[in-house]
């Protein structure tokens, strides 16, 4: 997004948190400042900020005077732009890519009430949104059956130059499947956390046979757990990888396996399409609006492993040469979601969406730039009229109770 905000000519600034020793100043020649973070007890594996004490977001804002704030939706920083935004007048985008009352079902399910909680907690946050800016049509939807006000879908957006079938290797392959290559080989790139039922490859896994290989790619809270419940068993765990080692393990499988029923984009199923690579994925969240079932990848319902393997094993079975027609759809696909064209969208489209929708809730409701003007002579009107209604009553209450002498009171004025 930024290389293309860039490629137009825009200037951002970008407050965000990182704990690590050394992070980044810059981004695509965009100055990043860094406030002061704490990894989040219930998630460790992610940073997050009040921008307290050092309130390096306003001091931002205040010399760089934005247009309009993005901020991305959940998190702590949200309540720190909330308040920016008010002080400064800003208009306010919310991009929505972590499905909170989901997340608290699963990490705090134990207590009464949490979901409908969480759902407060969103309602509070975006219903003082310009803009909510959700990541599929089914959850735009389901943001606006809970009481969130205006809300867009934001394309999704893939480097289709960094996930190419091209880096399909030979060595990937030897690596992800313990050397043996030649075996159906799936995989899953992504967050190791209880949410993304990872667990349930294990059963899918059993059920393909001893000629089914899996490698799993990512690190998380929940990794030496799924280490434990994969032992023995035709897996392979690489830990986190990036660059071309990612690229190429995308693209030397021959399924994507993605059980997940809490993606809010899916953009790991995005990247297996433009690597060339099926994907049977849940029939959940942000993946249909994705994957056309039978002729780019496949959907399965979360949590029914028969079908999920019977959808892999499709794929495996590869009846009249229907792959290479499904990796070719897969590419096609994926080509419709480049960078380039979802940040022209949320540039030209949306920024100004959210500018419009700040201006007309101003004004109680009426502030389009004409009525805006109007409503500025026609309040300069009525105080004109006021003072001078004002001067006349207050005469004719003098005049009349105390007596003052009209001469001597147009005089003092």
């Amino acid at each position: 997004m930024l290389r293309y905000l860039k490629a137009a000519g825009d200037d951002v600034s970008i407050v965000t948190t990182d704990d690590t020793k050394d992070p980044p100043k810059e981004a695509f020649g965009y100055p990043i400042e860094h406030t002061l973070g704490f990894r989040f007890p219930l998630y460790n594996h992610v940073v997050v900020s009040f921008d307290l004490p050092e309130i390096k977001g306003l001091r931002m804002m205040e010399a760089f005077r934005p247009d309009v704030i993005h901020i991305s939706s959940p998190g702590f920083l949200l309540f720190a732009a909330l308040f920016y935004a008010r002080l400064m007048k800003v208009p306010l985008l919310m991009s929505y890519h972590t499905h909170l009352p989901h997340y608290a079902k699963q990490y705090l399910g134990y207590i009464p009430g949490i979901e409908e909680f969480a759902w407060m907690l969103l309602r509070f946050a975006h219903k003082r949104a310009d803009l909510t800016l959700a990541t599929s049509p089914q959850l735009k939807k389901e943001l606006e059956d809970n009481g969130i006000p205006r809300v867009d879908v934001w394309r999704k957006g893939i480097d289709t130059v960094r996930f190419d079938p091209k880096f399909a290797s030979r060595e990937a392959r030897e690596m992800m499947s313990d050397g043996n290559p030649d075996d159906f080989l799936m995989v899953y790139v992504g967050r190791l956390g209880a949410e993304k039922r990872v667990a349930d490859c294990k059963q899918i896994l059993d059920k393909m046979g001893p000629n089914a290989r899996l490698a799993i790619v990512g690190g998380g809270p929940q990794e030496e757990e799924l280490k434990k419940i994969f032992k023995g068993t035709n897996t392979v765990f690489t830990g986190q990888l990036s660059g071309d080692e990612l690229s190429s393990v995308f693209a030397s499988a021959d399924a994507f396996c993605m059980p997940s029923d809490s993606e809010t984009l899916g953009f790991v199923v995005l990247e297996s399409m433009a690597s060339g690579v099926p994907v049977v994925g849940a029939n959940a969240g942000g993946i249909p609006s994705i994957v056309t079932h039978g002729v780019d990848s496949y959907l399965a319902e979360p949590g029914n492993i028969d079908e999920f393997v019977k959808c892999l094993n499709i794929i495996r079975e590869n009846k009249d040469g229907v792959n290479d027609k499904m990796k070719v759809a897969c590419r096609k696909e994926a080509e419709k979601h480049s960078w380039e064209a979802a940040t022209s969208v949320l540039r030209n489209v949306q920024y100004p969406l959210a500018i419009q929708n700040f201006n007309s809730r101003s004004w109680w409701g009426y502030g389009g730039p004409d009525t805006r003007r109007y409503g500025k002579a026609i309040k300069n009107a009525f105080s004109s009229l006021f003072k001078s209604f004002k001067y006349v009553v207050t005469f004719r209450f003098l005049r009349k109770d105390n007596d003052i002498d009209e001469k001597s009171l147009l005089k003092d004025a």
